[in-house]
């Protein structure tokens, strides 16, 4: 076989890994995985520690000796805790929807060529991820709306995302157009062509910015610390930042740096935290089979 005839090498990306590459893979995997894992389970230990294993162990429990619920108990006797998590999970459901809903009749309407003006209004949303109007002028059209103070305040100043909706668009525009005009030619209209075609194709990418959503609404502050003046509604990740970082009391306003409350105070710090994270380790398992594909599948047609 002379030279001209010989088979292209392949790329090094496809030539299988050798053994010292594997276990390299190996080792880097397991040193992220614990990077990941071990503050976890410092939260979750310190969470249910007793007064004597936190300060046994100087403040970092990763195994307590003598377990209790008793931080759990105090956060959920109080009421604090289960009104701040009704409202985030509140927040987040009705915010996760009408985002959603909003999003993908924007994205919609964009990916449809016949569009009048269809490119500047385009480049009107787009336009929001270059610059943003800042703190002053978001306060000042919240409170001419009269959102001040209310729920609303918290879903409405972020209803669309700009990112969100050139993922969905993107998507949208990759679907196959004759599938479209036969649905138009059997007498589809547009709400119809939507909600029978396009969505039900479209799983995994609302999958994905369903769980945009629904995480940047659950983890949002800096909304209710602006707009909502009455403690009573504030939500869950506010109640986290006062109590865990600012070392304020659920109860009161006073603080828990006395030396006596240290260790059961770090017990429910974090609790508070352990709290705040479950709901959405729940229901991320659920959509992560979808998350590779929908980002993908959104990013690259169109």
């Amino acid at each position: 076989m002379t030279r001209s005839d010989a088979p292209p090498a392949r790329p090094a990306w496809m030539e299988p890994p050798s053994a010292l590459g594997r276990a390299a893979k190996a080792a880097i995997l397991v040193v992220i995985t614990v990077a990941v894992l071990y503050p976890m389970v410092n939260v979750l230990a310190t969470s249910i520690a007793s007064q004597k294993d936190i300060a046994g162990h100087g403040g970092l429990v990763l195994w307590p000796d003598h377990p209790s619920l008793a931080a759990y108990r105090t956060i959920f006797s109080g009421g604090t805790v289960t009104r701040a998590l009704l409202v985030s999970v509140g927040v987040a459901v009705v915010g996760t929807l009408a985002s959603l809903s909003v999003t993908v009749a924007l994205a919609w309407a964009l990916s449809r060529r016949q569009l009048t003006g269809g490119r500047y209004f385009l480049l009107l949303v787009l336009f929001t991820m270059l610059f943003s109007p800042g703190i002053i002028p978001n306060f000042l059209m919240v409170k001419q709306l009269g959102l001040l103070n209310s729920y609303a305040s918290l879903i409405v100043p972020t209803l669309v995302s700009a990112f969100n909706m050139v993922v969905l668009r993107s998507f949208f525009m990759g679907l196959p157009e004759e599938l479209i005009d036969s649905a138009r030619v059997d007498g589809a209209g547009e709400l119809r062509l939507l909600l029978r075609i396009v969505l039900p194709l479209s799983k995994a990418v609302l999958a994905v910015v369903s769980l945009f959503y629904a995480v940047a609404y659950w983890n949002a502050f800096f909304n209710a610390l602006l707009y909502l003046n009455d403690p009573s509604k504030w939500p869950l990740p506010l109640i986290l930042r006062m109590y865990v970082l600012q070392g304020q009391s659920l109860g009161s306003g006073n603080s828990i740096a006395s030396s006596e409350a240290v260790a059961p105070g770090q017990a429910m710090q974090m609790a508070v935290v352990v709290v705040a994270l479950v709901p959405i380790l729940l229901v991320y398992p659920f959509l992560q089979r979808y998350f590779t594909k929908g980002v993908l599948t959104g990013a690259i047609k169109g």
